[in-house]
């Protein structure tokens, strides 16, 4: 009985916790839902007057001969451009060449055998990033293939936009981002994103949806757990290893390089064994 309380005591946590900078939880928040992704939108990119038609999460772009994608979300409007909005919480994921990646593939998805290439529709790369990823201090950034001998647009319906979720000012971006960072649908301010993420956080029907999200926590947390129990169990390997070469009357270079520890935690070690 215990156990089945715990159980649910750190799914409850963690329902309680997560929010939409989560990628698995923005997919089931977004998957399908109109009225969140036009608002999304219309917020990032400053335009009220988009009007989503469908959207889709997890949507792959297989490519045979190379590289696929797999889009978190993928959405499309009444004129025919495509959307594709990216969560990332590591630097590392939003790196540019990937953005540039994702405007390719989504320009080799949508453009049907036998069209021309005129009939190649606008497209939205859309990195929402836990921090400045560009570093300029800028809440967005928006990127477009410019002619420099002019400074026009090169106008090839391509863009890229990057999102600094770290800034949550008092403005529609930042309400937007504080919504994002916002575990509780209460406090959130855009109603179409906290309806469906107070249906997961509060009903029945949405902790059963959630199932799979505390599994993949869960295995996650599992894996981080073995790893730091391997990493403490080869430190002090590590140590005792120094120990016995110290004991031995070696020098702390000798030390430190055969024991792969650091200058610091050798001299501590021999200040204990001199003391």
């Amino acid at each position: 009985m215990q156990n089945v309380m715990e159980r649910y005591q750190t799914f409850r946590q963690v329902v309680d916790d997560i929010t939409l900078m989560n990628n698995r939880f923005m997919n089931k928040v977004f998957d399908g839902n109109i009225p969140a992704t036009q608002r999304m939108l219309r917020v990032i990119l400053k335009n009220d007057k988009i009007k989503v038609r469908k959207v889709s999460v997890q949507q792959w772009l297989q490519n045979l001969y190379g590289h696929s994608a797999q889009l978190d979300i993928l959405a499309e409007d009444e004129h025919g451009t495509q959307f594709n909005v990216e969560i990332q919480r590591s630097d590392e994921g939003a790196s540019v060449q990937r953005a540039c990646f994702y405007c390719g593939a989504l320009d080799m998805h949508f453009l049907d055998r036998g069209k021309k290439y005129e009939a190649l529709p606008d497209a939205y790369v859309i990195f929402i990033t836990e921090s400045d990823v560009l570093k300029k201090g800028r809440p967005l950034y928006n990127i477009q293939r410019s002619i420099d001998e002019t400074g026009e647009a090169f106008g090839d319906g391509s863009h890229i936009v990057y999102v600094n979720a770290a800034c949550q000012d008092d403005t529609p971006l930042g309400r937007l981002m504080q919504d994002f960072n916002c575990n509780d649908p209460a406090k959130m301010h855009y109603k179409e994103l906290a309806d469906r993420v107070n249906y997961f956080k509060t009903s029945k029907e949405g902790e059963i949806d959630m199932t799979d999200i505390i599994e993949a926590y869960a295995n996650n947390k599992a894996e981080k757990a073995a790893k730091e129990a391997v990493a403490k169990a080869s430190h002090q390997r590590n140590v005792e290893v120094a120990k016995k070469m110290l004991a031995d009357g070696m020098n702390l270079e000798a030390v430190v390089r055969y024991s792969d520890l650091s200058e610091e935690e050798v001299r501590a070690l021999a200040a204990k064994q001199s003391a």
